[in-house]
Order: C-alpha cells, then sequence, then structure tokens
C-alpha cells in the first residue's frame, strides 16, 4: 500500500495553467520495498490517478505526463510489454472518469509504433472525450523532444517541396503549427520526480522558460500533498522572461531649501 503522504499546511495560492511532469523512480521505489518493478508501475498509476483529479481540481489548464519515451523501448522486453498492458488497462478504466470530469485526452509522441490494442484504446478514449471542455490530459507516448523537432522540420520541408517554393519565413508560430500538438501552450511548470535532475528529452522545444522543479520524491509516493508544494514553490517565484523587473522609485529626498 502507498505509505501515509506527509500534510502540507494550505493550498497553493497561485496555480500553473500548464503542468508537465516526467513521472520517475517507479523501478526505485519498488526495489527499496523488495517488490518487483511492475508493482512499482501499478502504484504509478495510481499516483497518476491521484494527480490528475487534483490538478482538475485546482483549475489546471492542461497536463502532460511523459508516460513513455523513445529510449524506454531500450527496456526488458517482459518491462515494456507490462507497460503497455498497464496502459491499456488505465484508459479502459479511466473511460468514464475522463468523462465525468470533462477531462479531453490527447497523447503526442511517435504514436504510430505503440502496440495496435495500445493504439485502439487510445484512440477511443481520445474520440469519446473529444468534445469535452474541461482540462487536457494530454499522455507523450514514444515520446522524445529532438525527434519532435526532428519530425517538425521534416514536415516544414515536405510541405515546402509538395508546393514546389521556398521555405517561408520561420517564425515560432510556424514552426509551433507543425509540433505534434499545436494546441499546446508552453508549461508553466515542470515537475520531476525520483531525484534526477535533467530535462530527459522531454518537452525540449516547449520548456525554454518553463520553470522547473524536481523532488527526490518517487513517483508512486507524489500524491496530492506533494503536488502543492510544487504548485507553492512556483507561486514564490517571479517569471521575468528574460526581462528585468522594474524598480520601484525611492522616495525623493527633500532639498536643504525644502527641509527648512
Amino acid at each position: 500500500m502507498h505509505p501515509q503522504s506527509k500534510q502540507v499546511d494550505s493550498l497553493p495560492r497561485e496555480v500553473p495553467r500548464h503542468v508537465a511532469v516526467i513521472m520517475d523512480g517507479n523501478g526505485r521505489w519498488a526495489k527499496r520495498r523488495g517488490f518487483s518493478r511492475s508493482r512499482g508501475h501499478s502504484e504509478g498509476a495510481e499516483s497518476v490517478r491521484a494527480v490528475v483529479s487534483e490538478c482538475r481540481r485546482l483549475g489546471v489548464s492542461q497536463l502532460t505526463l511523459y508516460a513513455f519515451s523513445t529510449e524506454n523501448w531500450k527496456r526488458p522486453a517482459t518491462e515494456i510489454h507490462f507497460l503497455m498492458n498497464l496502459l491499456g488497462r488505465f484508459l479502459a478504466a479511466e473511460r468514464k472518469g475522463l468523462m465525468k470530469n470533462h477531462i479531453r485526452l490527447k497523447a503526442i509522441g511517435r504514436l504510430e509504433a505503440l502496440p495496435k490494442g495500445v493504439r485502439a484504446q487510445l484512440q477511443k478514449s481520445i474520440d469519446l472525450s473529444r468534445d469535452n471542455d474541461g482540462m487536457i490530459l494530454r499522455l507523450a507516448l514514444n515520446y522524445g523532444g529532438r525527434q519532435e523537432i526532428m519530425d517538425a522540420a521534416r514536415k516544414l520541408a515536405i510541405e515546402a517541396r509538395r508546393l514546389d517554393a521556398d521555405p517561408p519565413e520561420l517564425t515560432e508560430a510556424e514552426f509551433r503549427r507543425v509540433l505534434y500538438d499545436e494546441e499546446m501552450t508552453d508549461p508553466d511548470l515542470m515537475i520531476r520526480t525520483g531525484g534526477e535532475t535533467r530535462m530527459s528529452n522531454f518537452l525540449l522545444w516547449q520548456c525554454s522558460y518553463t520553470e522547473l522543479y524536481f523532488t527526490p520524491i518517487c513517483w508512486p509516493e507524489f500524491r496530492e500533498p506533494e503536488l502543492h508544494e510544487a504548485f507553492q514553490s512556483y507561486a514564490r517565484r517571479e517569471r521575468r522572461f528574460g526581462a528585468v523587473k522594474p524598480e520601484r522609485p525611492h522616495a525623493r529626498t527633500p532639498s536643504v531649501v525644502e527641509s527648512r
């Protein structure tokens, strides 16, 4: 069972609009307890449920979860098989919850490489929730940030060749149009659990000015109180996007004449 989470005194005073999460540490959590890695992934699925529900309740607009990277195919075949089965079951089980809570499911990545059964479950949930007007839950599956940028550049090159024209002057807006999800806004906060302090090829284009939050807590232990702590950390930060905060005007010192 999941250990008792520590309590947080108050809810965050400011909630990020778009939260991205690298859900790391399932295997380490399991190993420390003498469990199989599969047990860690199963407990991690419970954390997904808790975090999705709490983000929706607090008013987060978009939540993007790094569920399976392009590099994760290097793991043992038995673990990959378990992860894909777990994903398929999770998608089916959470369908009612998506509809009840008006959550719209989306996915990014090279989805064509996923097993056929997983793709079918994923597409069914995406189609069913398409008209929901609440929080967007976005799963990054067979995803890599470099791969997304490469695929976007390839799309632009193919478009230019098809039109038999020189590529137009490229703007950030034009480049964003050919990323995996044109609707995705840049994350305000990126959370990584499990103690590592790197981006691991996640949303490299979108996270240019994202606030980063690293925690040693492994994903199976990351629940509502831990999410609140991350949001509180975010609320304490000052986001300037390269600008300088205007200085407060100092009180004018009266002249010698005025002071008489």
